[in-house]
């Protein structure tokens, strides 16, 4: 995918969806699988904070659980109220589902805004993963 503004403004209409009643920080994530299908996540919080679900794994176990297990690449918005922030990463966890189901080398994650954003590869995000390839038998 040359152009990323779909995918940008998908992340963005996710955002609209967040439940954020503690921290006010709204994310939104979207998720393109690589038979084409988008796949949208917002972030979700609970009082008891350790149940929160990021925008990106809510994107990722949308997919899972209809099928998907191949990924092109993921755009992720995110900020207080109104606001977006220049860059939202994502966090350790989301970053380790990636991991599970994303070459860290094709991988892309898209961060920003609608006007400006950039794009990372998953190792970029997190240069030494641990994956699959760890668990292998003759891994070495």
């Amino acid at each position: 995918m040359e152009n990323y503004q779909e995918l940008v403004s998908a992340a963005v209409s996710a955002r609209e969806m967040a439940y954020t009643p503690y921290s006010h920080f709204k994310v939104g994530a979207a998720l393109l699988s690589k038979s084409g299908k988008l796949y949208k996540g917002c972030n979700i919080e609970n009082a008891a904070y350790t149940p929160t679900n990021c925008a990106e794994r809510t994107a990722f176990f949308k997919a899972v659980s209809e099928g998907e297990l191949a990924f092109e690449c993921i755009a992720i918005v995110g900020g207080r109220g109104d606001t977006l922030e220049e860059l939202c990463p994502p966090c350790g966890v989301c970053r380790q589902v990636m991991m599970e189901f994303c070459d860290p080398d094709r991988f892309k994650i898209i961060l920003g805004t609608p006007e400006k954003w950039n794009v990372y590869t998953l190792r970029e995000l997190l240069p030494f993963g641990f994956g699959r390839i760890n668990l292998e038998k003759d891994h070495d």
